[in-house]
């Protein structure tokens, strides 16, 4: 995409998140996989810049243009670091998301101004050991006792769970309603009833951090309760088109940075007296690689106009995510292939941007999801 196909205010926030990730994210990137853990500091400039309220509206603390912005923010976030993109993405869809779009007026006044500043970071506590894609099939429980919730249960895959401040937690509250009997929670983290049993050893995004949580006996009042009673599945449903467009350009960035480091190599490495992107082999293998990383974006940023419209997305995004995500470890598997044996070390960045691409096809629905999606609005379908 051009730059004059975007507006000055996304150029603007374009640029500024690409010169932050170049400058204050990408030199310690490694150093943060190898702590497990994004700085602080980092995350606190973060929340400054306004990266952390980009979906949350002025009047409510936040900084949303629209969801173009926010998707080539993500985009340049995750090439400085996929696991810093992760937290950036996962906080602002859905963290700040479900409050925005379900909280009451209370609920927003509280939260969303501290979500988007960045001084609280959201989590979503959906997926149990027993079902990820199947929001539906849940077993925490949370019963209604003398005006307060307790809730009982044990989620996985936690992103930002240890950091968090906010828990967005999902359980059955009817469990004779089926699909219907399921409903949302805001909890605090710092409810004694809200464990993090541990984090997260991962293949990549290994700084982000990805927990197990159980909730015990955690008690919160009843004005806690996310939306209405039995909405839960509706509201965990409705933060899809934004989540995967933020993991579709999450996926980008990765890729983008792969690419990148790639070209850079391949002008540097003199073989067989000439450098290696002169080699008609390998200039192809680039040629592909930029092809599939600009297809990816205009997926994405159509996608996100579609969302920043109010119109219907899911489709678009699934599309997105799907292509965006495998076109990630594609071109992350090429980038390793120019360098040869070098890519295989962690000398060069190329074989962590693999590791931390493949995540991508697996959280916020799989690829087998998204087909299945797509698959779906093809009855609907105009011939």
């Amino acid at each position: 995409m051009n730059d004059h196909d975007l507006t000055e205010e996304q150029r603007m926030i374009r640029d500024m998140a690409r010169e932050f990730a170049r400058n204050e994210i990408a030199p310690h990137a490694q150093a943060w996989e190898k702590a497990g853990w994004i700085d602080d500091a980092l995350v606190r400039k973060m929340g400054e810049l306004g990266l952390l309220g980009m979906i949350v509206p002025e009047e409510l603390g936040g900084t949303y243009i629209d969801y173009v912005a926010y998707a080539l923010a993500v985009e340049e976030i995750s090439a400085g670091d996929g696991a810093v993109g992760a937290l950036m993405s996962i906080h602002n869809s859905v963290g700040c998301g479900p409050v925005l779009r379900y909280g009451s007026d209370e609920q927003k006044q509280h939260w969303l101004p501290v979500l988007a500043s960045g001084e609280a970071i959201g989590c979503f506590c959906l997926t149990e050991p027993q079902a990820g894609s199947e929001a539906h099939n849940l077993r925490t429980r949370a019963e209604l006792r003398d005006g307060q919730w307790v809730l009982n249960g044990a989620k996985q895959f936690v992103s930002n769970g240890k950091r968090a401040q906010l828990a967005i937690v999902f359980a059955v509250t009817d469990p004779e309603l089926g699909k219907k009997g399921l409903s949302a929670f805001l909890v605090p983290t710092d409810n004694p009833g809200f464990v993090v049993d541990r984090s997260e050893h991962k293949m990549g995004i290994k700084a982000s951090d990805t927990c197990a949580v159980t909730l015990n006996n955690c008690v919160i009042p009843e004005a806690n309760l996310l939306g209405p009673r039995g909405k839960g599945l509706a509201i965990a449903l409705s933060n899809l088109e934004g989540g995967r467009i933020g993991i579709a350009a999450q996926s980008l960035g990765i890729a983008r940075a792969a690419f990148e480091a790639a070209v850079a190599y391949a002008r540097d490495r003199v073989q067989f007296g000439q450098p290696i992107i002169q080699h008609q082999s390998i200039a192809n293998l680039l040629a592909d690689m930029h092809t599939q990383l600009n297809a990816a974006r205009l997926l994405i940023l159509h996608a996100a106009r579609l969302r920043s419209a109010g119109e219907p997305c899911l489709t678009e995004a699934s599309q997105a995510k799907l292509f965006a995500s495998e076109m990630a470890e594609r071109v992350c598997s090429k980038a390793i292939q120019i360098h040869g044996g070098y890519g295989y070390l962690e000398d060069y960045p190329v074989e962590k941007y693999y590791r931390d691409a493949r995540i991508t096809q697996l959280y916020e629905g799989t690829s087998e999801v998204q087909r299945m999606v797509i698959a779906n609005a093809l009855e609907h379908y105009a011939l």
